[in-house]
């Protein structure tokens, strides 16, 4: 399977990974009653993904899946993988995150976390402080790389310069094909200063699954120069074709789908494909391709 760098980083990852963010009726359940429909399914998943070349798992704390993970990976050599988590905003003081981090260890059952990220924006003087507690952390061996999740661009900036010691490796955001806002600022100043992006809703909450009539000319143009693509595979190729530091990460909840997803790698679309295909989502209207919900 193929393996590309992580941004700037030395780390090695799959061109995409996978998300463990199950939706709030997952969340709640989980969160206060210990009830965990679905796991096994949901470890199934991830270990389709595992055993499909991919590398790369996000997951966080608020999620309730770190010990889903640990359950998936449990017989997979560390050293191969590459395992992201988060950092919930009411955790954002200097022990708050240290204390998280440990926890977040604990259930993922490893000695270090790859990627460890501020999971959404906040006021500057808590992610500055969050900031210096996880370069504390890089320092202790307990994470190798710094991330966000969901800052605007003033608060990228804000994060890239409150960092002292280490480099941010990473931003999370809410992008695909459909929904592509991030391409006016966050994106071309990752490029410039070696960040990675990691795209979540990347199959836009399931719409970029479908063949729809006004892509089918797209689909028949690639099925044609690089043989059978499913819709969902050619949505997730297109961030593979389009940039080397974007990494879209489709939720792992079906191992079929999971698969599937698997077939966007090893192969990349051409440029007159990648504004083929961005015409034809254009063409769509209605609110479920304005981006405000995926």
């Amino acid at each position: 399977m193929e393996r590309v760098k992580f941004g700037r980083t030395e780390s090695l990852v799959s061109p995409m990974g996978v998300g463990t963010y199950y939706d709030f009726t997952w969340i709640a359940p989980a969160k206060i009653l210990r009830i965990k429909k679905g796991a096994e399914r949901k470890v199934d998943a991830i270990k389709a993904a595992l055993d499909s070349g991919i590398n790369f798992i996000d997951t966080a704390e608020i999620y309730e899946t770190e010990p889903l993970v640990a359950r998936a990976v449990k017989d997979m050599e560390r050293e191969k993988l590459f395992i992201a988590t988060k950092v919930w905003p009411i955790h954002f003081s200097y022990d708050g995150v240290i204390k998280s981090c440990n926890r977040s260890l604990k259930k993922l059952n490893m000695k270090y976390i790859d990627l460890y990220q501020l999971h959404f924006g906040s006021n500057p003087k808590k992610i500055k402080e969050a900031l210096r507690a996880m370069e504390y952390l890089v320092d202790q061996g307990k994470i190798r790389h710094i991330g966000i999740s969901n800052f605007d661009i003033n608060q990228t900036k804000e994060a890239v310069s409150s960092l002292k010691k280490h480099e941010l490796a990473s931003t999370q955001m809410n992008f695909n094909v459909s929904h592509r806002n991030i391409e006016k600022d966050i994106i071309p100043y990752c490029k410039e200063n070696g960040i990675a992006v990691l795209a979540y809703y990347p199959l836009a909450h399931g719409v970029l699954t479908e063949e729809l009539p006004e892509t089918k000319n797209v689909l028949k143009t690639i099925e044609k120069n690089h043989g059978k693509k499913t819709a969902p595979q050619i949505a997730l190729n297109w961030f593979m074709s389009k940039y080397d530091f974007v990494f879209p990460i489709p939720r792992a909840s079906n191992p079929d789908h999971v698969r599937e997803n698997a077939g966007s790698m090893g192969w990349k679309m051409s440029q007159e494909e990648i504004e083929m295909l961005e015409n034809s989502v254009k063409t769509l209207k209605g609110p479920t391709w304005s981006g405000d919900k995926t």
